[in-house]
């Protein structure tokens, strides 16, 4: 049974590493209009590996193994569809697939280490066609080529899962109409293109560090995903971008601190009680670096500025040393760049900490009338120790309950109900 679950949670983790790479190639062999034939592939080599591995024992290689068998199976398909229409093989590439003399070595050369890392970014950027809404490419990024499930995506848009479901189907069909062939942007599209791929990752990190999954609150797969995706735009030159640097260094100060977030037994800790001990030091220099390397260029992406918050939390030594007036107008900044609701809420928490409860829930009640607040379990949380260090107990009691509503994560549930037996006894 152990080394079952050693070999679940392998398959596991090469799912979110490598599932993406491979739909990607996938996808440049089948065309874009065969979506759901690579993922259906990835999917078929993904289950074998469990089922041969299990009585096998694993390979030596297991990316190998599955990149082989995805391969195989692609072979077995072009076979017998040669002849069809399922696949377009009028570019003079593919052709070389509809005859045996030439079809294996063609397709080796579609799955050489160099192929795969470039159609996985050329990929990336086909989600971010013009025509296609942002909301729509972000989720076909993390769906897609991520590995996400529905539900995880769900939570990142903080909607529901019928919607993203819709999202997709809507996104696979442009694709399927238009036929697009994932290409790297040149120089004039590159930097617009890139914002919404930094957009996933971030989403994709996100998930990591606060997940969807009930009993888990820290993912470290999809923030070493996460952090990986952000590392093979700046192996290229083409997307060593100030903003690509920002986000890098965002990542690396919110990582570094993982440790100190959750006891022993995975119970959350605010971040002002957190052990800044141990936290990363090598990881926030790596990160300060990051951010000097991101100040070039004419413009201030959101990421230059939430890195910047990022790092003044990891610059305190302690939590009272915290520097709230610079952090209160990096947000001030952020809600130049663009109203967002979150970021609104945050800045209010900075204002209950500069200038206490009442000013706080004064500008929370700006927007007591936002609908993706009203389903967000932090912003009731918020209004809960807002109405807790008011004194009124009875109404931080009824916002504590309606964010445990709002939350799946058994942490986040714990967390909120101690609040409540507390302010009860």
């Amino acid at each position: 049974m152990e080394n079952h679950n050693h070999i679940n949670t392998t398959v596991n983790h090469l799912f979110r590493e490598e599932s993406g790479k491979m739909v990607a190639v996938l996808i440049k062999i089948f065309g874009a209009e065969n979506i759901e034939l690579a993922e259906d592939v990835v999917q078929d080599a993904l289950v074998k590996a469990l089922e041969t591995w299990k009585y096998r024992g694993m390979p030596d290689n297991p990316r190998a193994w599955l990149y082989r068998t995805a391969k195989n199976k692609a072979i077995d398909i072009i076979r017998r569809n040669k002849h069809s229409t399922l696949i377009d093989f009028s570019d003079p590439k593919k052709q070389l697939l509809t005859s045996n003399y030439t079809l294996n070595a063609t397709m080796n050369n579609y799955w050489q280490e160099n192929h795969i890392k470039d159609d996985f970014l050329a990929m990336m950027y086909a989600c971010c066609h013009p025509n296609i809404s942002q909301e729509n490419q972000i989720t076909f990024i993390l769906k897609s080529l991520c590995g996400f499930s529905t539900k995880e995506v769900a939570k990142s848009f903080l909607t529901s899962e019928d919607t993203i479901s819709k999202r997709l189907y809507r996104t696979k069909e442009y694709f399927r109409k238009h036929k697009i062939k994932p290409t790297i942007p040149g120089p004039d599209a590159i930097a617009t293109k890139t914002s919404t791929v930094l957009s996933a990752i971030y989403l994709l990190f996100n998930e990591g560090y606060n997940s969807t999954h009930a009993d888990q609150l820290i993912r470290k797969d999809l923030i070493e995903q996460a952090m990986l995706l952000c590392k093979s735009l700046l192996s290229s030159e083409r997307t060593q971008l100030p903003e690509v640097y920002a986000l890098m260094a965002l990542l690396c100060f919110h990582a570094a601190r993982i440790q100190s977030r959750t006891t022993p037994d995975g119970e959350l800790i605010l971040l002002h009680k957190q052990d800044r001990k141990i936290w990363d030091k090598a990881l926030i220099a790596k990160g300060e670096e990051y951010l000097n390397k991101a100040a070039f260029g004419n413009m201030i992406s959101t990421f230059h500025l939430e890195a910047a918050i990022a790092y003044e939390h990891c610059n305190a030594k302690k939590y009272q040393d915290t520097n709230w007036v610079s952090i209160l107008s990096y947000y001030d900044l952020l809600l130049k760049i663009g109203y967002d609701p979150i970021v609104f809420l945050n800045r209010c928490l900075v204002i209950l900490e500069l200038d206490g409860p009442v000013k706080a829930l004064e500008a929370l009640e700006r927007v007591k009338e936002n609908k993706v607040l009203q389903q967000y379990y932090v912003y009731h949380a918020t209004l809960g120790e807002i109405q807790q260090r008011l004194g009124d107990h009875a109404k931080a009691i009824t916002y504590y309950q309606t964010a445990i509503k709002l939350t799946q994560s058994k942490q986040e549930q714990k967390f909120l109900k101690d609040k409540i037996a507390k302010l009860l006894n």
